[in-house]
């Protein structure tokens, strides 16, 4: 498989949007209920008066993707590929609103046009006039995965392309407050970057917007970084079976097997969800390098995306920053980092990524 990411476009609760690594300054949010995106410079990439009749999901994907562009040099994708969990939620909400507001009468069309979930990706192909391939994938926890998967087999019968594959989901005071009654989110306002200390039920949400340019090859060889795989698994009956799937997925991509150098998993306070995580630590990597990621950009469908631009920027620039640190590290080289995430117990990702 082995698929290059030439360059990176993501908005997030941190300061990412920029050019370079990690941000210098980690964001602190002290008694908040969730995390929302630090929005960036809409009039830089896109036109005043056509943005105000965008929600602030599809402003943010649109910088991101335009970013996208520009970190990996290319004008025009041959592809746009977009995952999300929940979708345009906002303007959902608003269609609902006018619903139940006027009678299911007299309803003004455009809110619930706006809210279809494939609508950023249709907005991005508006924006910067791409007419080639264009799809959405709605698979809550495997949104962002079954894009990557299409994106791949779309490089594979069409080696010389270059495709947009992204991930995004969005959060509102609604939206919280039915999933804190489902038990999702912890009960009380908490500090991020405290996390795992609280020890009760539920997780803090957030979300976020990331673009990846996937292409076969790259002109900057000491920035490369590959996706080398990437699998999913769905229900698994017990943590034995996650386990054994885990090595079989590693012992795929090496005649020895890989051990990867760096561990990036998705702790997210919740102590059901995360006793999986430190089970599987402490039998298959008791010796590797630990880190996590969740209490900087929150729990949502598509999360994973936020931990593979985090690999990417680990892997080119050979810094683990300090604030995802979980056990004292190892000094040395890091070429391979291994991503696993799972979304309520359901939806379980291994990704294995590599450096050039």
């Amino acid at each position: 498989m082995s698929i290059c990411i030439k360059g990176t476009g993501i908005v997030s609760p941190q300061k990412t949007f920029h050019d370079g690594g990690f941000p210098d300054e980690v964001v602190e949010y002290r008694g908040i209920r969730y995390l929302k995106c630090i929005e960036p410079p809409y009039r830089e990439y896109i036109d005043p008066m056509t943005g105000r009749r965008m929600s602030r999901i599809v402003r943010m994907g649109i910088c991101a993707a335009k970013k996208c562009l520009q970190d990996a040099h290319v004008t025009m994708p041959d592809a746009i590929i977009t995952g999300t969990g929940l979708g345009c939620i906002e303007d959902t909400e608003k269609f609902l609103t006018s619903v139940i507001r006027n009678g299911e009468r007299l309803l003004n069309p455009t809110p619930f046009i706006q809210s279809t979930h494939n609508t950023i990706s249709s907005a991005i192909a508006l924006s910067i006039k791409c007419h080639s391939y264009n799809s959405t994938y709605v698979h809550r926890g495997f949104s962002f995965e079954n894009a990557l998967r299409d994106g791949i087999m779309f490089l594979h019968e069409n080696p010389d392309s270059n495709v947009l594959v992204g991930g995004l989901d969005e959060i509102t005071d609604h939206s919280y407050l039915i999933m804190s009654r489902m038990g999702f989110w912890k009960r009380k306002p908490i500090d991020n970057l405290a996390l795992l200390e609280y020890g009760d039920r539920g997780s803090v949400p957030g979300e976020g917007v990331s673009f990846f340019m996937l292409g076969n090859r790259t002109d900057d060889d000491r920035n490369c970084v590959r996706i080398r795989a990437s699998d999913i698994l769905y229900k698994p009956q017990s943590e034995e079976y996650i386990t054994l799937k885990l090595q079989q997925f590693l012992a795929g991509q090496d005649a020895g097997g890989i051990k990867p150098d760096l561990l990036l998993f998705g702790l997210n306070g919740d102590p059901r969800s995360d006793s999986i995580y430190h089970n599987i630590h402490n039998i298959l990597f008791r010796d590797c390098n630990l880190a996590y990621y969740k209490h900087l950009c929150g729990e949502y469908d598509t999360s994973v995306t936020f931990a593979l631009w985090l690999a990417t920027m680990i892997l080119r620039h050979q810094q683990v920053p300090d604030v995802i640190k979980l056990k004292a590290f190892e000094p040395g080289e890091i070429n391979n980092i291994l991503i696993y995430n799972h979304v309520h117990g359901i939806n379980h990702s291994f990704m294995l990524i590599t450096r050039c």
